[in-house]
């Protein structure tokens, strides 16, 4: 994976719009779930990219400043050698001199070539280092947004836990209300006012056949009084 690709990829997830991708989601819950899932994932992945990048640059460094310390160090062998030959020169030994102007000579262009090899690496470095310090606010950045996932998370189980609680109770309520008891006494009192009618029509007609039973009897009286006065008008005769 290449530096621009990690770079993007940090950068895409990073900017990602939470709200947006749950205002498509139809079951928002199991798609946060999966975000953060898939976020963890990247993180991980991107971390990992990151290290390398970083370990990259800091062998980068390593040799830019072996490269300095080398051309010091050459730096001074050839003084070092400069001055032997001054010294030999004075005493008069000519050819040990020139070959110690050799020797600085030679340390002098192992410096040049030190002092090239670290100026040609700075570019790179600082190039690296930009883009070291982007990959690190890219990493940061996809951590808030997990914070921000998993807190979003948290209130929307908490709000359907408490929507579900909510329609439990509207559901008790509307069940409470469809089986209202003050109606089943209603049907059971109409059920007693038609037992206490039908009672009272028995009593009516126990009432009436009473009555003519002692009209018939009243009948019977008469007939035995109309009876007893004919036998007597007869016997008078």
């Amino acid at each position: 994976m290449t530096k621009q690709t990690i770079l993007g990829r940090v950068a895409q997830l990073a900017k990602a719009n939470v709200n947006a991708l749950l205002d498509q989601a139809e079951d928002p819950q199991l798609m946060l779930d999966q975000l953060i899932r898939d976020y963890s994932a990247n993180i991980s992945e991107a971390e990992q990219a990151v290290a390398s990048t970083i370990g990259n640059l800091r062998l980068l460094e390593q040799d830019h400043q072996e490269d300095v310390d080398a051309a010091r160090e050459w730096g001074e062998k050839a003084r070092a050698a400069s001055a032997k030959a001054d010294e030999l020169r004075a005493s008069d030994r000519p050819a040990l001199a020139d070959k110690f102007d050799n020797l600085a000579k030679v340390a002098l262009g192992r410096q040049l070539q030190s002092e090239q090899e670290a100026r040609t690496a700075e570019p790179t470095i600082a190039s690296q280092r930009e883009v070291v310090d982007k990959l690190k606010s890219g990493l940061e950045e996809m951590k808030a947004k997990l914070g921000q996932l998993r807190a979003k998370r948290d209130e929307l189980v908490a709000r359907a836990t408490s929507a579900r609680a909510q329609n439990r109770m509207m559901d008790a309520v509307r069940s409470i209300d469809l089986m209202d008891p003050t109606s089943e006494l209603s049907r059971f009192e109409d059920k007693v006012r038609r037992e206490e009618a039908k009672a009272l029509g028995k009593q009516e007609l126990a009432a009436s056949s009473l009555d003519a039973q002692f009209e018939q009897l009243e009948g019977l009286g008469d007939r035995a009084e109309i009876e007893a006065r004919l036998a007597a008008l007869k016997a008078a005769a």
